[in-house]
């Protein structure tokens, strides 16, 4: 066990996860284990950060724009033997979601875990960036493991990292499961203030899941659909000429419910012209704008807007002169401008009006992560050289520019790991456990499972992907390593596994 202690007189400065571990401590022989920071606050906040990455009706925003997060800025890292590792405690472990009373069996097909997933987040740059994690057990079942690099921006010396979510079972820009917003952060103290890559290890509680869209549309009045705050939108269908003069209020001009539209515009009459019939024609803001506001053959010229509330796929499919909005609440909007006309009877005109619907239950509440796709067990100061399952979201490509992966779907590692530690000197690592991997960036933070069941898709996470390196100098990695699980893990895990979360909707 290596514990690192403050240097006498030295001054540190505390940001982020370091407040709450020096916190009213008065030496180093007082710091606790384990540091925390809060990332989403409160609902709203969660909130807030589910609409960054996913807007409220389901159109794609963020997620599917993030790139792998690579944080090593060094050259290609080397493992070196460090010495066998002496566990600080007795082995333990925690089972894992549903498997609380059940005894282990034995099974041969390998199947990828419905546990993992991604985590993203923004970084200190303003990019959109990824690791992969996977939900693990917990008294609340709110839980997610990943490496302390993919929550903290230790480089930068800065808080965790911002809009940070985790999406299991990722999948171009989908979200089988639902989204998971953070809300506390739990890392070693080692890893928030001295960049310890022996501690790089994270454990997130995160909100109750929501499913970004759905609902039901509800067909509505008119009243009720101006009054309603939440996800609208209106539908158009043709009518009568005797329906539309029943809406059409003749004094202010059509109203926003019904509206006429001529199949030609070359025969422009007055409105005293016997039969005339006054039709839209839709311009641009521009044109709208800029359109004289006296009388032209009798009627106004700029004549009358209408902001149309549509679907995500009928705001993509738009191709007109409006403006086009998304607002906060998820809401598709497009305003469109009409400039008046009067047109003979003769010509052909077609009648239209808007049917309104609001949508409820947008962002449903999904409850915990680990109900609706279980978690892994954890466990620590197991015996090195065992048999492991890396499942992660292998990206970028290796040193030499080579591509192998490409983050869309998860790949998998397995092997036994080193039977003794190795150290890198470029990282400040001095206890990592190794395995033979080939994964490239964006398997940060990948779980390490041991005694893992193929049926049952579940283990105990005894390591994360912590570091890329190449044993054998051709620019490809071929090796990756992981903190050692130890008491002190244990620590910061069970302070994490007993904090409480709660939902979007609180």
């Amino acid at each position: 066990m290596k514990r690192i202690l403050l240097p006498a007189g030295g001054a540190i400065l505390a940001t982020g996860l370091l407040a709450a571990g020096l916190a009213g401590t008065a030496n180093a022989n007082s710091v606790p284990d384990w540091a925390s920071d809060t990332m989403a606050k409160d609902a709203p906040a969660a909130q807030a950060v589910v609409d960054f990455w996913f807007a409220a009706n389901g159109h794609t925003n963020n997620l599917a724009k993030a790139t792998p997060y690579t944080w090593e800025t060094k050259a290609t890292s080397k493992l070196k033997v460090s010495g066998g590792y002496t566990p600080d405690t007795k082995a333990n472990e925690i089972k894992p979601i549903g498997e609380e009373t059940k005894v282990a069996s034995k099974t041969k097909n390998i199947n990828l875990p419905k546990t993992i997933g991604k985590v993203f987040f923004v970084n200190d740059k303003g990019d959109l960036k990824w690791c992969s994690g996977t939900s693990i057990q917990g008294k609340y079942k709110n839980l997610v493991a990943t490496a302390g690099h993919c929550v903290y921006d230790d480089d930068k010396n800065a808080s965790v990292m911002d809009k940070w979510v985790f999406v299991p079972g990722y999948y171009q820009g989908k979200t089988p499961y639902g989204i998971y917003v953070g809300k506390t952060a739990f890392t070693h103290y080692d890893f928030s203030v001295y960049n310890d890559r022996d501690r790089d290890y994270a454990f997130v509680t995160v909100y109750n899941g929501v499913q970004p869209g759905g609902g039901t549309p509800t067909k509505v009045t008119k009243a009720e659909f101006d009054k309603y705050e939440g996800v609208k939108f209106d539908k158009a269908r043709a009518i009568s000429e005797a329906d539309y003069k029943k809406c059409v209020d003749y004094n202010g001009g059509e109203t926003a419910d019904c509206w006429a539209k001529a199949s030609d515009l070359s025969d422009v009459v007055g409105p005293d012209y016997p039969g005339a019939i006054k039709v839209l024609k839709e311009v641009s803001k521009g044109q709208f704008d800029a359109a004289p506001t006296g009388k032209v053959n009798g009627s106004k010229a700029a004549g009358a807007t209408l902001v149309e509330h549509v679907t995500a796929s009928q705001y993509k499919a738009y191709d007109g002169p409006g403006y086009q909005k998304i607002d906060e609440k998820g809401n598709f909007t497009i305003t469109h401008y009409f400039v008046k006309y009067w047109v003979k009877k003769e010509v052909k005109v077609s009648y239209f009006a808007s049917d309104f619907y609001i949508v409820k239950d947008v962002n449903k509440d999904l409850g915990a992560l680990g109900n609706n796709v279980g978690g892994q067990g954890v466990s620590w100061n197991q015996k090195t050289g065992g048999k492991v399952f890396v499942f992660g979201y292998p990206a970028d490509a290796h040193k030499d520019g080579h591509k192998a992966y490409t983050g869309v779907t998860p790949k998998w590692c397995y092997g036994a790991t080193s039977g003794k530690t190795y150290a890198s000197a470029a990282y400040k690592a001095e206890e990592h456990i190794a395995l033979k991997c080939a994964m490239t960036p964006g398997a940060d933070g990948s779980p390490w499972l041991i005694k893992y069941s193929n049926t049952k898709r579940l283990g105990y996470v005894n390591g994360v992907t912590s570091i890329f390196h190449d044993q054998d100098g051709n620019d490809r990695y071929d090796y990756s390593s992981s903190p050692y699980f130890d008491g002190e893990t244990a620590t910061v895990y069970n302070q994490a596994a007993n904090t409480w979360s709660g939902s979007l909707k609180k």
